[in-house]
């Protein structure tokens, strides 16, 4: 049994909470949380842009240790997984104090807000011998699973053309959302989803080319083309957090293989969930299908297989790809590279 402990309890703490109870060889045994309240299980003030509110949680029956300092959960010898869900700019102390203590890390994304911060944690996993796993949920959501799968897999042929969409309204659910300089914006709390997957399934890019809203040296809208080698693979994505209040969120792709086309397009409408287009898989033959799609039904079912996927990676002794520390390195890498291209106004090369 992988024995995690659990640091931060906002909407992503108590996300992951929920997330693990349908682990198989994996549970949270301790939390740790300044909150007096959500100590003694009165949660009811977690509210996230998804999902249910928190209610009230029996910490005692579920025997859950609750830490008022997080130090005291890193000095239990019981716990083989410290899940840090802190607030962006907090990630790299706790996380470098955890794989110091011998743990295994889950930190949820991003990495860092700073890249040498991120360049940090992922010496200090290096040096510790330990995982440093981070938390991109994206690949597993089953519609986006399926098109790494279908991708990889070369069910239709090599891929030739792919547009991401990522976008929200200006956040408000949080207070520390109107510091830019703790979450990065949306070009990096928002758009590392995009450059995280987009790296996941063409590979890391040479350059970005990006036009777009920067405030305060961050990114609030982008419209970015990613460069590759291959000059005849053309990647692109649109993102930001600058839509009218109504849209609350947004996200899709359209995907160009050589036998197929793969679309899909959610929104968040006036508080409403609206499917635009499920999942599609246009073939060549002129047949349009939905596919089943694999994965729970419950709203926290991605992150039940992300925190899954850290247990079975503890277990075999080998870091899942999906939660690579230096992916995701990479990925803030890319999101401030693209920043950077709309202020100079040209294509950014990677070093």
């Amino acid at each position: 049994m992988v024995r995690i402990g659990l640091i931060g309890l906002g909407f992503m703490g108590m996300t992951h909470f929920e997330g693990a109870r349908k682990v198989k060889g994996g549970k949270i045994v301790a939390i740790a949380t300044r909150d007096p309240k959500k100590l003694a299980g009165d949660w009811t003030s977690i509210q996230g842009n998804f999902g249910p509110r928190g209610g009230h949680v029996d910490l005692k029956k579920m025997k859950v240790a609750a830490h008022a300092d997080y130090r005291d959960l890193l000095k239990d010898p019981d716990i083989d997984l410290v899940d840090v869900c802190l607030p962006n700019d907090q990630h790299e102390q706790v996380v470098i104090e955890a794989l110091k203590a011998g743990k295994h890390v889950l930190v949820e994304k991003p990495i860092a807000v700073d890249l040498k911060a991120a360049d940090r944690m992922v010496a200090a996993a290096q040096k510790a011998k330990r995982m440093l796993m981070v938390a991109h949920v994206l690949p597993f959501f089953p519609e986006f699973k399926f098109v790494t799968d279908t991708v990889h897999g070369g069910k239709y042929g090599k891929l030739r053309a792919a547009h991401f969409r990522r976008v929200i309204c200006t956040p408000d659910w949080s207070a520390d959302m109107a510091d830019l300089s703790k979450t990065g914006g949306p070009g990096v709390d928002l758009h590392i989803h995009d450059t995280h997957f987009i790296s996941l399934l063409c590979g890391v890019p040479e350059a970005v080319h990006s036009r777009g809203v920067i405030e305060q040296g961050w990114a609030q809208h982008l419209e970015t083309q990613y460069l590759y080698p291959d000059r005849s693979l053309a990647v692109a994505c649109t993102m930001g957090g600058i839509a009218a209040k109504g849209l609350a969120f947004a996200h899709g792709y359209e995907i160009y293989l050589e036998k197929a086309t793969l679309l899909f397009d959610f929104n968040t409408l006036a508080g409403q969930p609206v499917v635009n287009r499920p999942l599609t898989v246009v073939t060549n033959d002129g047949k349009a299908i939905n596919p089943v799609l694999k994965g729970g039904t419950e709203w926290c079912a991605a992150f039940t297989a992300e925190i899954q996927a850290a247990v079975k990676g503890i277990e075999s002794g080998t870091c899942p790809p999906l939660l690579s520390g230096e992916l995701a390195r990479d990925a803030l890498k890319l999101c401030h590279l693209e920043a950077k291209s709309a202020l100079t106004g040209k294509a950014i090369a990677l070093k």
